[in-house]
């Protein structure tokens, strides 16, 4: 089996988005894409998976669980109190090996889906372990999963399934993330809990410093899959009182455990896009004196990155070409940073969000 390759984000160009045509063709192309069909027509969180270029609904009941090697797009319908029109947060996740079609087919379709809504939704770009937590309140927990749609994975019977091992950790006040890791005794930790997937038997394994919430998501997590796999046993392990050579000890490696590398930190900057200079011909050029609300300009785009966050704030008097653009610019202008990871969000005039306000 060929291994994935990682996603490289200094390959994200989106320059082909966003051209004249391409925006009277996404308005077409969304009306008659059946995947579409009721997006946001009621409160509540929707989630898409990008196959083969095409995009199909994910299973509300499987709505949190990601896999790696695929590219999904999130919509996000509410109403602020008291308030009857609907507003929307779109966006698309990358997984860390989703491979650049897909990147793109996700990107492309979520930008339709905004024209589909009179671009009314605010769009966001999220990429795997950056999440924002905006992105996260909608789940009560992440799953991470290994493979994706291009490697064939499907549910299948106990008895063909790969082992498979998930790290259960809390990442907040009610928020847990379970994270598939490699088949290692080195991967277990006495602070969380751990489940080792044998198709036909499955083992929570409760490391002996994990809290009482870790070890409730982690039997929620059991339940899930017995929904799926009715007559699979289940066993719960305390990591004192469990053998070096139980069965399920005996599933796992010798192997050592993965060190993550420590990540580079972004560096604040505030850029202007505009093409009042030579029209048909964007620049982009730093703002001197750093991040400040002054340097807003109603009539062009400015991208702003905080060093965790980038936004890209759209002037109510930028220019066609400028407007079109904001994700692409942004991801482009990321593509040249030690941070192309970070998640972008679009902002109009106007309609700026507290986070995009805190900066200031």
């Amino acid at each position: 089996m060929q291994k994935p390759t990682k996603y490289d984000w200094k390959d994200s160009n989106m320059a082909l988005f966003g051209s004249d045509d391409d925006r009277k063709v996404k308005k077409e192309s969304a009306q008659s894409e059946p995947a579409w069909e009721g997006a946001g027509a009621d409160v509540g969180v929707e989630v898409w998976r990008i196959v083969k270029f095409q995009v199909e609904k994910w299973p509300v009941e499987q709505q949190g669980e990601f896999f790696n090697g695929d590219s999904y797009i999130i919509l996000n319908t509410y109403k602020d109190e008291g308030e009857d029109a609907l507003k929307y947060d779109l966006h698309f996740w990358i997984g860390k090996y989703s491979t650049q079609d897909e990147y793109g087919t996700a990107a492309y379709k979520t930008v339709e889906l905004d024209t589909l809504l009179d671009d009314k939704p605010v769009q966001h770009r999220e990429t795997q372990g950056h999440e924002t937590s905006m992105f996260k309140s909608y789940f009560k927990g992440i799953t991470l999963m290994k493979g994706g749609a291009d490697t064939g994975f499907n549910r299948v019977l106990p008895e063909a399934y790969t082992p498979r091992m998930h790290h259960v950790k809390k990442v907040g006040r009610g928020k847990f993330e379970t994270k598939e890791v490699s088949l290692k005794k080195a991967n277990l930790t006495s602070e969380d809990v751990f489940i080792i997937d044998h198709g036909k038997k499955v083992y929570q394994w409760n490391g002996k410093n994990c809290s009482a919430d870790e070890k409730l998501d982690a039997c929620r997590f059991m339940d899930g899959i017995q929904a799926v796999r009715p007559n699979v046993i289940t066993e719960t392990l305390d990591e004192s009182s469990t053998s070096s050579k139980h069965p399920a000890l005996m599933i796992l490696g010798d192997g050592e455990k993965k060190v993550k590398a420590e990540e580079p930190v972004g560096v604040p900057a505030m850029l202007k896009i505009s093409d009042g200079e030579e029209p048909g011909r964007v620049k982009m050029d730093e703002v001197e004196g750093g991040i400040s609300k002054d340097a807003l300009n109603t009539n062009d785009v400015f991208i702003i990155n905080t060093g965790e966050h980038v936004f890209c704030w759209v002037g109510a008097g930028a220019s066609i070409d400028e407007r079109k653009n904001g994700i692409p610019y942004a991801c482009n202008y990321l593509g040249k940073t030690e941070t192309p990871w970070l998640p972008i969000t679009v902002v109009g005039e106007g309609n700026e969000t507290a986070a995009f306000n805190a900066i200031f």
